[in-house]
């Protein structure tokens, strides 16, 4: 049972966590071990520490000393398994992976922490980009729709989405996934670039034009909307020539 001291402790070093004094947070975790070696939380809070100061090496340390106390801590898993991965530890990262995967599907109702799942829909993000790399679309597409299933703010999946329709050759269905990005999020500029790309790869300059001035309205001096704005001019110069 935890002391009422080893509680405040906790108390204090999630406040300064929250409010990121992390020294003064790591002086309270240690307290919090020096009481209770087998406090998990103090140990997974001192992980994401050295894990923000780049500190990889202690913060797999802390982490294994989570999943050592606590074997069936999802969160600690897959925060292990990003920084595994980050290293180049890819087969050990993604065993950890499908191990926390496998705990969270025999959840009854899954685990529903966002952050969780943020971390979760990393992983199915780079393993999208792995098949799309390799030309397998619907492997990838797949992927892509877990990445905005667990993570409704990741606009760049959803364009992915619309590339690999595109690729497959629905045109449409590329189209209508873009123009729903832009409805959702008006001001997120890359899915108007990437709305006139197609438009432009389609041969409707016209439109493509016109995505693209608008998106240069709301940022005026982005460079990119700029250069795809003289490309759509000269085609359009061209056209009425011929």
């Amino acid at each position: 049972m935890s002391s009422l001291n080893e509680m405040s402790l906790m108390d204090s070093a999630r406040k300064f966590y929250q409010d990121q004094k992390f020294k003064r947070s790591m002086l309270m975790l240690e307290e919090v071990i020096n009481l209770n070696p087998n406090n998990s939380e103090a140990y997974f809070l001192i992980g994401n520490i050295f894990h923000i100061q780049g500190n990889l090496g202690k913060a797999v340390k802390a982490f294994n000393k989570v999943l050592e106390l606590d074997p069936n801590n999802t969160d600690a898993s897959i925060s292990l398994s990003v920084i595994l991965n980050d290293i180049g530890r890819y087969e050990d990262a993604k065993q950890i992976f499908d191990k926390a995967n496998e705990q969270v599907k025999n959840e009854p109702d899954g685990i529903k922490d966002p952050h969780i799942n943020r971390k979760f829909s990393q992983k199915h993000f780079e393993l999208a980009e792995l098949y799309f790399s390799y030309n397998r679309y619907e492997e990838a597409l797949f992927e892509y729709n877990k990445v905005t299933s667990l993570d409704a703010s990741n606009f760049e999946a959803r364009i992915k989405i619309a590339k690999v329709y595109s690729k497959k050759g629905y045109l449409a269905k590329a189209i209508e996934e873009l123009r729903a990005l832009k409805s959702e999020s008006p001001t997120y500029i890359p899915a108007r670039v990437a709305l006139g790309l197609l438009f432009y790869g389609q041969g409707n300059v016209v439109e493509a034009h016109n995505e693209w001035q608008q998106a240069l309205m709301k940022e005026p001096e982005n460079q990119e909307l700029k250069m795809y704005l003289s490309l759509s001019k000269d085609a359009s110069e061209t056209v009425l020539s011929i």
